[in-house]
């Protein structure tokens, strides 16, 4: 039984992103910042223990803003080699988060949170940038 938004049957791997999500728990500590992306703790560690996995040192976290979905702009979530002109990379205790020059005014104030439960697993993004979202969780506006 699929919604009307993403017809349903998203299998979101550990590599792709929710779009905000309201209930799920956030373990930044009080310093959360609002010019830049945030990162949890939780989702720190789970970064570590993927590129771990792949034995890769060299990568960081991408986040990037797409036009897509259907409430107009999608999160694109994935591990990157490159450094592109006016990227900005901020440390999380050794994970490297790096957004694009053009996604920075859509995530300032975001926060990456990684959830594991029965009935969700997957890197999570709480944005107080987005004024709504579609059901599914995979665009916002």
């Amino acid at each position: 039984m699929g919604d009307a938004c993403c017809g349903g049957g998203h299998n979101h791997s550990a590599e792709s992103a929710s779009a905000p999500a309201a209930t799920a728990p956030v373990s930044v500590a009080l310093g959360t910042r609002t010019d830049q992306i945030n990162l949890s703790d939780i989702a720190a560690a789970k970064v570590k223990s993927l590129l771990e996995q792949e034995g890769r040192d060299d990568l960081n976290l991408r986040i990037s803003v797409q036009p897509g979905g259907c409430s107009g702009l999608r999160y694109q979530l994935f591990f990157d080699e490159r450094s592109l002109d006016g990227d900005v990379i901020t440390d999380f205790d050794g994970v490297g988060v790096v957004v694009d020059r053009m996604s920075v005014p859509y995530l300032n104030g975001a926060t990456i949170d990684f959830v594991d439960t029965i009935e969700k697993q997957g890197f999570t993004i709480d944005n107080p940038n987005a004024t709504g979202s579609c059901a599914c969780g995979d665009s916002f506006h």
